[in-house]
């Protein structure tokens, strides 16, 4: 019954999740609070250009808007407003349940690792039916690999070259998704171990990573996948405190 049971933990990964364009695509809710924030402060601010720049913290995207000294305060009320206006509009990616039920499946934990304002994240969750085990905010690029080493995960899935960054801290699995404003090419040459086209290619990989690497699935190497029919990325980079 023991070697049974191990031999059942080492196929049971724990696996991190990127939220923003990983899990769900929040550049309709992300667009919204802006337009709502510039119309309350009387400061313009160009949505359409901002909901490019998705993935480093809020305030780095703030700093373009606001001078240095109202960032902090206009960062509360973004997320302050943030429900009223973000939530709704936001739909899941193709393929984010299916990739969390995947792990779960397994007898795996799912947890999102995020650099989101946490309740908001979890409201994005609650709203689009997505159930993790556990969702962790405020964390961006290497800071997200304490909370992956902590929580013992193996494998990090990210559309950011910050989620690669991420993994990497954490000695983990790199898997990238080009469905945010990084393409492959940067994603590869930040350090990502596989590239699939979007979440819906996940369930496949993981099942067969999970059978293929059982007792060391943190730093085995895996071919990478040649992206088919990607989502279209969005382009540029930067905002994910939100």
């Amino acid at each position: 019954m023991g070697a049974m049971a191990s031999s059942s933990a080492r196929h049971a990964p724990t696996v991190g999740f990127d939220l923003d364009m990983t899990l769900i695509d929040s550049r309709p809710g992300i667009h919204a609070a802006y337009l709502a924030l510039s119309a309350e402060t009387g400061v313009p601010i160009d949505a359409d250009l901002a909901i490019t720049r998705l993935g480093p913290p809020l305030e780095e995207e703030l700093a373009h808007w606001f001078p240095e000294d109202r960032i902090e305060e206009v960062g509360d009320r973004y997320r302050e407003i943030y429900p009223t206006f973000a939530i709704a509009p936001t739909p899941a990616m193709p393929g984010a349940r299916e990739a969390i039920a995947a792990v779960q499946a397994l007898g795996g934990r799912a947890i999102v690792v995020t650099a989101k304002h946490e309740p908001n994240a979890r409201l994005h969750l609650s709203h689009l039916g997505i159930e993790p085990d556990e969702v962790i905010g405020w964390l961006w690029a290497e800071a997200k690999g304490e909370a992956l080493h902590a929580h013992g995960a193996t494998v990090y899935v990210g559309d950011h070259t910050g989620d690669v960054r991420g993994a990497r801290s954490a000695r983990a699995l790199s898997v990238a998704v080009p469905t945010g404003p990084c393409d492959e090419e940067e994603l590869r040459a930040a350090g990502a171990d596989v590239i699939l086209p979007d979440l819906r290619a996940f369930p496949a990989w993981l099942n067969s990573y999970a059978a293929v690497l059982p007792g060391d699935l943190a730093v085995a190497p895996v071919t990478p996948v040649t992206p088919v029919t990607p989502v279209t990325p969005v382009t540029d980079q930067a905002t994910d405190f939100a």
